[in-house]
């Protein structure tokens, strides 16, 4: 009796059920249809997070036991797991809210997730309708999402102003529905505004161009905020090139002002720094303040640019993120060899679509072609083409392996097709351990989808399948496509990647992460970027020498009354830590010590090195955040100030003796004959290359001229005590943010 009774109450449920979802709107302009699983039903579990990689989506077997693809991304496979997996204990048709699935996500029992759905939302009220109806899958006629549309495109909202965007999806039948609240929302940065679950967005207090993904069923698409200041923009610097004139018509739009066009002596050291890697001689900074020539600054880059510390100091920028490390002793021939290979290329201006050449489609032995030393490192397919693809074209491939990427339109397919262009790779083994002979081996090139188990043939990001004969070699093809001037990534990849060398961000950030969810923050920079790069041939030095004389490059790092907000429109110089190996270096140069390395000759530069190994045996280049080449993403080397770095350079061993070096610059400065003032001024031309104020250089002298006191309270030799107080003032120096800082 109990048992009938039950069975009627659930009967009743389902009537009642039936009945109100009958006369309960759906989506907003939809039409009335039985409701489907792929476009009714999987969108709500992303809305609710269940399909996200913390929950249902987690790799291995999601979470408890109950699996979803991540983001939805394989319906058919979903709808196996809730429907029919676990003797279908998951979805009960005859009372649909007695249904595991709405039970678990509404809360109403125990759920680890906590309370995904309510059950008066929406959501809710649908997935219970879908089970009510039966639980279809759907049928193949069905109407298939084309595109999604998000209302408005691109605003102008004041700071603390606010956006309600709507977002519409375009069916393959012709109707269109509002799926403003089932869609995703995401920030490209979180500090200029944020964005609840309904699409209202609410903009913060930093001017700029801020976007918004917003994602539903796997398309995407982007809103964008322009967050003026709305500040005066009366005077602006004088504009030297195409970067000016882009740079500073956003500075207007925004109503941003930039800062002052820096002085001599800034100038002078900063972009010594970014091109060389080093600090300026005292002579140098003596001859350039004391020049006249208008165009000092324009023959000062180029004089930087033709000389081998920008070979230096670019090579070691290359060859660490194209994973020249050692692991083994074995791999030393390797790492020198390759090192000297990019070093020399960068020194000959090779032009960069020819050295990625050289580099996809090497072959032969280290001893013959040095550019072969990267198969060495990076061994299979998969790891060929995610390198590839995140180092040359700024596309992060690494998510596509397994699903659907998340931010982007890359398929399981993308992510195997580029594969194939590297699955006629062959290797060898030679006399020399851990070496191979690489080639081509002849054969069909393609690389077999590891989930659905089909052979794809090579082919380009969002292009065909490509016809390789099995005589040609894949790798060509692929640098082919590269190098045409058509390729939407290959330029706009570097000109953001050197963007960002030499100003602390890229136009887009991170730089090797180029998709449509995540644009620009001066598209048409970037877009004139990456044309000049093209028409003068791949020239390297030709996008050093553009950015380094726009005045843009030259503003001063002091912000004035507006732009200390700024943090990507490029109103000012965005001031950055010196790298590792350049501070290393200008400790050297400025205390006359000398850093010894192993197998190096006596006097290498710390930018010279050839590979990672030597961080092991170097405790300042490990606290500093020199990087091991373990990936292809420059955020492995450490920027970022930290305490270790603080205490390093108060009281660590190696620092100390730089100071008290024999015959450094303490003790042949307080061994020099000229006067005190002249001493002070060489040590602040040295450090900051500037002459020291009226105030520094008094302070200065009136502490050399005191007197020292030993441990036992006895006075010091005066030779000594002047040495010491050189020693103190160097080390006072080499504290102080200005020296570290790159301004």
């Amino acid at each position: 009796m109990r048992l009938n009774c039950q069975t009627n109450t659930y009967v009743q449920l389902a009537f009642v059920a039936a009945f109100s979802f009958c006369v309960t709107p759906g989506f907003a302009d939809e039409p009335a249809r039985p409701l489907g699983f792929v476009n009714d039903v999987a969108p709500i579990l992303t809305k609710a997070s269940c399909n996200s990689g913390g929950c249902h989506a987690k790799a291995g077997n999601g979470q408890n036991g109950f699996r979803l693809s991540l983001l939805g991304f394989e319906p058919q496979e979903d709808y196996e797991h809730i429907v029919k997996e676990g003797h279908g204990r998951r979805v009960f048709p005859a009372a649909p809210e007695q249904s595991l699935v709405l039970l678990k996500a509404a809360n109403l029992v125990p759920h680890g997730g906590g309370k995904r759905l309510d059950p008066s939302s929406e959501g809710y009220k649908r997935l219970a309708q879908w089970i009510s109806e039966g639980m279809a899958y759907g049928k193949d006629t069905d109407p298939k999402l084309v595109s999604i549309e998000v209302q408005p495109k691109r605003n102008v909202k004041p700071i603390h102003g606010e956006e309600q965007l709507k977002v519409l999806a375009h069916y393959s039948d012709g109707h269109i529905g509002d799926v403003t609240r089932m869609a995703l929302y995401e920030p490209n940065d979180k500090g200029m505004a944020e964005v609840d679950e309904n699409g209202l967005v609410k903009i913060l207090d930093i001017p700029g161009n801020v976007a918004v993904m917003v994602r539903y069923q796997g398309i995407v698409s982007v809103y964008i905020a322009s967050i003026p200041l709305g500040a005066p923009v009366v005077e602006m610097p004088a504009e030297k090139n195409f970067i000016d004139t882009l740079i500073f018509a956003n500075l207007k739009q925004v109503g941003v002002p930039p800062s002052a066009v820096c002085d001599d002596a800034t100038f002078l050291r900063r972009v010594s720094l970014d091109i060389a890697g080093r600090l300026p001689t005292v002579e140098e900074a003596r001859a350039f303040l004391s020049s006249a020539d208008s165009d000092k600054r324009e023959r000062l880059i180029e004089s930087l640019l033709s000389g081998p510390d920008y070979a230096d100091y670019f090579a070691n920028k290359w060859t660490a993120i194209l994973r020249n490390r050692r692991d083994d002793t074995s791999d030393i021939t390797a790492n020198f060899a390759f090192h000297s290979w990019v070093r020399d290329g960068l020194l000959a201006n090779k032009p960069y679509d020819q050295m990625v050449r050289e580099l996809l489609a090497a072959t032969g032995t280290i001893a013959d072609n040095p550019a072969v030393a990267w198969y060495k490192r990076v061994v299979e397919p998969q790891q060929q083409l995610e390198d590839v693809a995140q180092l040359f074209l700024g596309v992060r491939m690494q998510c596509a392996q397994c699903h659907h990427h998340p931010f982007e339109r890359w398929s399981q397919n993308d992510y195997f097709s580029l594969g194939a262009f590297f699955s006629q790779v062959g290797r060898k083994p030679t006399a020399t351990r851990g070496e191979n002979v690489i080639f081509h081996k002849r054969g069909t090139a393609q690389l077999e989808n590891k989930k659905t188990k089909v052979p794809l043939k090579p082919a380009v990001l969002g292009g065909p399948p490509l016809a390789i004969l099995p005589d040609e070699d894949p790798r060509l093809k692929l640098a082919d496509w590269m190098s045409d001037k058509a390729n939407p990534f290959f330029a706009k990849s570097l000109v953001n990647r050197y963007w960002k060398h030499f100003f602390k961000r890229g136009l887009i950030e991170p730089e090797d992460d180029i998709r449509e969810t995540n644009p620009a923050t001066n598209p048409e920079l970037l877009e004139a970027l990456a044309n000049h790069f093209v028409a003068s041939g791949y020239d390297l030095k030709a996008v050093v020498r553009v950015i380094a004389q726009s005045h843009t490059y030259q503003l001063s790092a002091i912000p004035n009354a507006y732009n200390g907000v700024d943090r990507q429109n490029f109103s000012h110089y965005y001031p950055k830590r010196m790298q590792a190996e350049v501070l290393l270096d200008a400790l050297d140069q400025l205390t006359g010590a000398k850093t010894d390395f192993a197998n190096l000759p006596p006097g290498t530069r710390a930018i010279s090195l050839p590979d990672n190994s030597y961080n092991r045996s170097s405790p300042f280049l490990k606290v500093f955040g020199r990087p091991e080449g373990a990936s292809v993403c420059e955020c492995e080397r450490v920027q970022s100030p930290s305490l270790a770095q603080s205490l390093h350079l108060m009281n660590a061993a190696d620092v100390k003796s730089k100071l008290s070096t024999p015959s450094g610059r303490a003790d042949l400065l307080s061994k020099s004959n000229k006067t005190e003032s002249e001493k002070v001024s060489e040590l602040y031309l040295a450090a900051y290359s500037r002459e020291p104020s009226a105030e520094e250089l008094k302070v200065a002298e009136e502490f050399i001229a005191k007197s020292r006191l030993d441990a036992q309270g006895n006075p010091l030799d005066p030779a000594r005590a002047k040495r010491e107080a050189y020693e103190d003032l160097l080390w006072a120096i080499t504290n102080t943010k200005e020296y570290l800082y790159n301004h």
